[in-house]
């Protein structure tokens, strides 16, 4: 399969769901830069799937995890390099929170509209309670791009890491976390 970067969205939404239309729709609007990766037949389900198109997409490679505090209360959204492995126990100690764990599905489709192996960043902007909390390492500010999915894993995005934490974030109304995982 040959994977090929390309910049914007698609030139038609053909057949791909409301939810990663929406993704294009809102970038295009705030006038974001952005390249696209379409891999309908290799989903982006695990770090492994993503080693081939995070070669194309030359950007930070995220790992994107949606965790939940034991009595599903309290629920965020974690953006870390994807060669660190995550320690729960680091996490919850810096946000001064109980345990954490990985949220249901059920959970990431009532608040973010998305399904596990398409966590992303602009899931948030599906989530109008502000349910989910934004939790970012700050490894991931000092790249210059941030790779992620518009809301469905068989597509991957190129964004400006500036762009993300800047006006996307604001206009998906939320705000973020920094926090230092040592991943050790």
């Amino acid at each position: 399969m040959e994977l090929i970067l390309e910049k914007g969205s698609p030139e038609s939404f053909g057949d791909r769901p409301e939810k990663e239309q929406r993704c294009y729709r809102l970038l295009d609007e705030l006038g974001l830069e952005y390249w696209r990766c379409d891999h309908p037949e290799a989903n982006a389900n695990t770090m492994e799937d993503c080693l081939e198109i995070d070669s194309i997409l030359n950007a930070a490679v995220c790992k994107n995890l949606f965790l939940c505090n034991r009595q599903k209360t309290q629920f965020y959204m974690l953006m870390m390099p994807g060669d660190k492995p995550f320690k729960t126990k680091e996490i919850t100690s810096q946000l001064g929170c109980a345990r954490l764990s990985f949220a249901g599905p059920e959970y990431m489709e009532e608040f973010l509209d998305i399904t596990p192996g398409s966590v992303s960043i602009l899931g948030l902007m599906n989530d109008h309670d502000n349910r989910v909390q934004l939790v970012v390492d700050e490894d991931i500010l000092h790249s210059d791009f941030v790779g992620c999915h518009p809301c469905i894993n068989t597509s991957s995005l190129k964004l400006y890491t500036r762009d993300i934490f800047g006006p996307l974030l604001k206009a998906m109304h939320h705000d973020m976390t920094v926090v230092h995982l040592k991943g050790e």
